[in-house]
């Protein structure tokens, strides 16, 4: 019979009609969330902006002066943290996957050239993928988009800065997917420590900055804060681009099940056209058989 079994054919079809209404409602979801997300990102990027573009002015009129804070030492990369963010969940279209092997990419050029490389992980999804492919996890940050708050960032920034003040690592990059749009997240590997000084000309490094209470009480305020702002901004981006991932993906989905609804509603009428008509032939020959 043409186009398979007739039963077969609705049975698939109503199948395929109710993961439709799922990934119908998954991104319905999703865009709620973006939107809410949007809105923190929005508000983040500024002072997020501002804050690495105050300390890096700073750390061009300090240098690499570690005894004014050690969070300022700037030492060769021979050990590094790698901290990548991606989601706990999956049916989110590439989004957990890029940012998986942009981090396993850069632990390999990082242990190639001859430096030791520790990861942390924050996401269900990327821990998992590095580990499947033999990278040790050395921290692992649970239970952190439930409620996803400032507090959180600043319970991992406390780690990478008590590790660097330490000198138990000579650099920190971190890895998340930018947010640009509902359509476009954007891999990014950026690094978080040391703060790169700006480039700023020799007469203006000349004019310091007036401190008020006094120099060592700002930077042990500010520069944790900028750790912590980091880590918080590169989290809102991946929220914000999971939730657009998803809901793309979703919608992909819900159009790609529209069409095969559309293919096997064709394929049903095609059965059952056939089946009629080889009804109708045994009928008139029966009816044929009957005469003679």
């Amino acid at each position: 019979m043409p186009g398979g079994n007739l039963k077969e054919i609705r049975r698939r079809i109503a199948s395929v009609k109710n993961t439709q209404k799922i990934t119908r409602a998954m991104k319905l979801v999703a865009a709620a969330r973006l939107r809410k997300a949007q809105e923190n990102i929005t508000r983040m990027r500024p002072y997020a902006l501002e804050t690495l573009e105050m300390l890096s002015s700073l750390a061009a009129r300090t240098g690499d002066d570690e005894e004014l804070h050690p969070l300022l030492a700037r030492r060769e990369p021979k050990r590094i943290l790698l901290l990548v963010l991606t989601s706990d969940r999956g049916l989110a279209g590439s989004f957990n996957a890029a940012a998986s092997k942009a981090a396993h990419r850069f632990y390999l050029e990082q242990e190639e050239a001859g430096n030791e490389v520790t990861v942390g992980a924050i996401g269900r999804k990327g821990r998992d993928y590095l580990r499947r492919r033999g990278v040790a996890i050395k921290h692992e940050f649970s239970n952190i988009y439930a409620d996803l708050t400032y507090d959180k960032a600043s319970e991992i920034g406390d780690v990478i800065v008590a590790e660097y003040t330490r000198a138990d690592l000579d650099a920190c990059y971190i890895v998340y997917n930018e947010f640009k749009s509902a359509i476009t997240q954007h891999v990014t590997v950026e690094k978080l420590l040391p703060i790169e000084p700006m480039d700023v000309p020799a007469e203006e490094t000349a004019v310091d900055f007036i401190y008020e209470p006094d120099q060592q009480t700002i930077l042990d305020t500010l520069l944790p804060l900028y750790v912590n702002v980091e880590i918080y901004r590169g989290l809102l981006e991946s929220v914000a681009s999971e939730h657009g991932a998803r809901m793309t993906a979703m919608e992909n989905a819900t159009n790609n099940a529209k069409d095969m609804i559309d293919k096997l509603t064709l394929q049903a009428n095609r059965a059952r056209q056939a089946a009629i008509t080889t009804e109708l032939m045994e009928i008139i020959g029966g009816a044929e058989a009957l005469k003679g």
